[in-house]
């Protein structure tokens, strides 16, 4: 079956590059914090303040710090009111700082998050944060020549969880081949991630910006489509110079070479189905028969306070989701089959609800 002869559902995206008089230095935490205060009453706030995160698990509107300027994603759902923001914008209070905007670049794409005939290829632009703690544990043990084949997978698991999301549905295989700087991940703060640089290619059609793989709503694995490098504002120079190297082996999936045999190829049927983690589960509840019966309290001696320990507003701010993952106990390591929850997959901490900044 051709890909051009399937009616999938019309995805829209659109990025707004907010022009500002002077360079932008903050975190998409703070930037989403004063949209909050400053257009409480906007469409897109709910989209920014967690309200929906349990309706989407991808989030629809994204807030990126990029080259020192603001950008945000509208998605689907996020895209008309991502509009609505941009029209009102002209100042941003941060309280210690405040800048003018000049104006606000928008583009509007349609059709996205479907396969493609051509692989396309493109670059990460802040890291790919492709491992967490599970799958980082995993990736330990696998050799050199293993390593590269896993992350194939997991991207490309990753992108037909995100289409999925979208309402997109294929029954075409889809092929995606990462190229890393280097296999050994840089770690990621506290959470013990693992995050890499690099680019990969893909026959699927994704939006400039949007986040891949964990730690989206911190500006981590937003990704740039090298099919167009002349609107590419990043290392300019040397992106037009490497687009202008890639030839025509990289054109189609079916015809002439075959040029997918050296790649991985993932469909639906391969991709976990997503569940929230522990944290945020509801606790288990009983029925008045089932409930069990208080036992007297003894009186116990009063201790002295501690002081309460100070948690971190990274992890109050958020909420997991986890998707499982099929699991092969014979490549697994004696310690690994131990663990109940090592049938995980790609954690990423979405719609994050921030309270204070």
């Amino acid at each position: 079956m051709n890909m051009t002869d399937v009616n999938y559902p019309n995805v829209e995206t659109v990025t707004v590059r907010v022009v500002t008089d002077k360079p932008v230095r903050k975190t998409p935490y703070q930037v989403k914090g004063v949209f909050m205060r400053q257009f409480e009453n906007e469409p897109v706030i709910p989209y920014m303040d967690g309200t929906y995160r349990e309706q989407f698990l991808y989030p629809r509107v994204q807030v990126k710090i990029l080259n020192e300027q603001i950008f945000i994603i509208g998605i689907n759902e996020g895209a008309d009111p991502v509009r609505s923001l941009a029209e009102k914008l002209d100042h941003l209070d941060f309280g210690n700082i405040t800048f003018d905007v000049g104006g606000a670049d928008v583009e509007n794409c349609d059709n996205q998050f479907i396969p493609s005939e051509r692989l396309i290829r493109y670059r990460f632009i802040t890291p790919w944060v492709a491992l967490n703690q599970m799958t980082g544990g995993r990736y330990r043990f696998l050799t050199n020549q293993e390593k590269p084949t896993f992350l194939h997978r997991l991207l490309g698991q990753n992108i037909l969880f995100i289409a999925s999301e979208m309402g997109v549905k294929t029954e075409e295989k889809i092929f995606t081949k990462v190229k890393v700087t280097s296999l050994f991940p840089r770690p990621v703060d506290e959470n013990n991630w693992g995050a890499f640089m690099g680019e990969f290619k893909a026959n699927f059609v994704l939006p400039n910006y949007i986040g891949i793989g964990n730690g989206i709503t911190r500006g981590y694995g937003s990704i740039y489509g090298m099919f167009n490098p002349e609107t590419f504002q990043f290392d300019e120079d040397e992106l037009k110079s490497e687009a202008k190297q890639q030839d025509d082996k990289d054109s189609s999936v079916s015809g002439g070479q075959d040029v997918t045999e050296d790649m991985e190829s993932i469909s639906f049927e391969d991709v976990p189905k997503p569940r929230r983690s522990r944290k945020a589960s509801t606790k288990e509840t009983h029925t008045p028969e089932e409930k069990p019966k208080r036992k007297p309290r003894k009186p116990v001696k009063p201790k002295k306070q501690s002081k309460p320990k100070k948690s971190s507003s990274k992890r109050v701010l958020s909420e997991e989701f986890e998707i499982e993952e099929d699991f092969d106990f014979n490549k697994a390591q004696p310690d690994e089959l131990d663990d109940p929850n090592d049938a995980k997959f790609n954690s990423d901490k979405y719609h994050k609800r921030q309270h204070k900044l």
